[in-house]
């Protein structure tokens, strides 16, 4: 009975460890694909206000676009 919490604490940190890469390698994606695709506006907001900003305009204006949209921009 004693032992589950610290059973616990342990997956929770050996979870941690394997998630951080996963989320770094994520986000750097996001990036990539980020100033492969951003118009104008949204490099400015990148430049002036930070990542976080103009992120989350990109991610808005992905959410506009048609199902299949970004793909056709790719090809």
């Amino acid at each position: 009975m004693l032992l589950f919490p610290v059973l616990l604490l342990v997956f929770m940190l050996v979870m941690e460890r394997i998630e951080e890469p996963l989320t770094r390698v994520a986000l750097e994606r996001d990036v990539e694909d980020f100033l492969d695709h951003a118009n104008p506006e949204e490099l400015n907001a990148f430049v002036e206000e930070g990542t976080d900003t103009a992120m989350s305009r990109f991610r808005s204006r992905l959410r506009l676009l048609p199902r299949g949209g970004r793909r056709a921009r790719r090809q």
